[in-house]
This record gives C-alpha cells, structure tokens and sequence, in this order.
C-alpha cells in the first residue's frame, strides 16, 4: 500500500483536488509558479503544466493571479488545516492564516 504522505512532498488527498489547468487558456506568464507554495506548477516550453497536482492545498492563489482564467480550484481542505495550523501556533505549513485573507 502507498503511503499518503512522503518525507519532502506533502499530499493532502489523493487524486481528489480540485485543482484544474485549461493548458488553451495559459499564456505562459508563470505567475501560478511565483504564488503557489507548493511547487504544483512548472513552467516548460513558454507554457505552464501541473507537476505535482496532488500536492495542491486549495488555497486559490493560482487561480487568483492567473491574468487569463486558465486555473480553477476550489478553496477546500487543504487550505483550512492551513489555517488551523496557523491558529495553533505551527509554522511552516501553510501560506494561508487567518489575517491574510487567502482563503
């Protein structure tokens, strides 16, 4: 049986994110790579590709500074143990609290 979680990579569940990339819509601006603080995104050939979509946390960042609509997601739960983290005093786990409005 695979484990759910591996040293260096964090999969919050597998294959349920809802993270979604319309590769006709990417200009290639890369800002999805700058803002997500999981490295799901890879630039390549002047275009953007999931690279690791099951480590998404669904905190929206992409979506919100993609210039062309191209990510959608949908702001779940890996963005709330984000947040609660933050609220019990653990850092390091998220980029999401409560004072920054990012989800």
């Amino acid at each position: 049986m695979e484990e759910p979680f591996m040293i260096g990579r964090l999969v919050y569940l597998k294959d349920v994110v809802t993270l979604h990339l319309d590769a006709e819509k990417c200009v290639g601006c890369g800002f999805c790579t700058v803002v997500c603080p999981h490295g799901v995104f890879v630039r390549e050939n002047g275009k953007t590709r999931l690279a690791d979509r099951d480590a998404c946390m669904e905190c929206g960042a992409c979506a919100r500074n993609c210039p062309s609509n191209a990510i959608s997601v949908q702001s779940g739960v890996g963005c709330a143990q984000a947040v609660l983290n933050t609220m019990i005093g653990r850092s390091g786990d998220g980029c999401c609290s409560l004072d920054s409005g990012c989800c």
